[in-house]
């Protein structure tokens, strides 16, 4: 069971979270820092799932987890429900907790949804982001094509996650932001295995370039339409992929 990287464990050892487990206690609506060994086993458990070293079917064997985080099964139990709750972990009674599959179809209607409301996000930002808002967005993307071009998967996969928090912070609806939370983060696995295969990156910068033209030149519908070829993008290469979402 695979829950530290080699990233989260040169964090750690200097007191700092991950950028995984940041987002976690993001969407979960938590204070950044750790309060307890729960939260500790929540964030590390999280990451370690949607940046792959937890696999969809891998067994969370509690008496473990324990052992690993030196605490009684309590607060494992407790942050395994609350991964439950958001999608990544599966909880049957009379067996091991797992890593949740996400079946094909269930991944087409999760994009689907996405596709349609980050094209609404987009059409916002165009029509009632400022200027000096617009240029706090091409600051990450700034920071996304950095990334590329030193060829960190890891942090351009952060930094696109912090590209799309961004721009659904701007265009200010929170039902939207909401929505788009609680279905993102069972598909961050899934984003993150899109952008692994051979020449995403590339393509993944070209297409956040033709975005941010589009919200600077103010065209509303050219950039929703943008944007939804983006998702339609990460589903297709997951397709390409062969995920079936490991079933048995």
């Amino acid at each position: 069971m695979a829950v530290n990287g080699s990233a989260a464990s040169a964090a750690r050892a200097h007191g700092e979270l991950t950028a995984g487990e940041r987002e976690i206690l993001r969407v979960l609506g938590r204070t950044q820092d750790l309060e307890s060994v729960g939260d500790e086993i929540l964030v590390q458990v999280g990451a370690a799932i949607i940046e792959g070293r937890l696999r969809p079917g891998d067994d969370l064997n509690s008496v473990e987890l324990a052992r690993r985080f030196h605490s009684s099964r309590t607060p494992v139990r407790e942050a395994l429900a609350t991964l439950e709750r958001e999608g990544l972990v599966e909880i049957v009674a009379r067996k091991r907790p797992r890593v949740r599959r996400l079946g094909i179809e269930e991944v087409r209607d999760i994009y689907e949804l996405r596709g349609e409301l980050y094209g609404l996000v987009s059409r916002r930002i165009v029509e009632h982001c400022t200027d000096e808002q617009l240029r706090e967005l091409a600051a990450v993307q700034t920071r996304l094509e950095d990334a590329a071009a030193d060829g960190d998967l890891d942090r351009y996969f952060w930094h696109n996650v912090g590209f799309r928090n961004t721009e659904a912070r701007l265009a200010a609806n929170e039902i939207v932001r909401g929505v788009l939370d609680s279905v993102g983060i069972r598909t961050l696995q899934l984003r993150h295995l899109s952008l692994s295969l051979p020449g995403r990156l590339d393509t993944s910068v070209a297409d956040h370039r033709r975005l941010m033209r589009a919200y600077t030149d103010r065209e509303a519908e050219l950039a929703a339409a943008l944007t939804r070829s983006i998702v339609r993008r990460g589903l297709q290469a997951v397709e390409r992929s062969g995920w079936t979402g490991f079933a048995d």
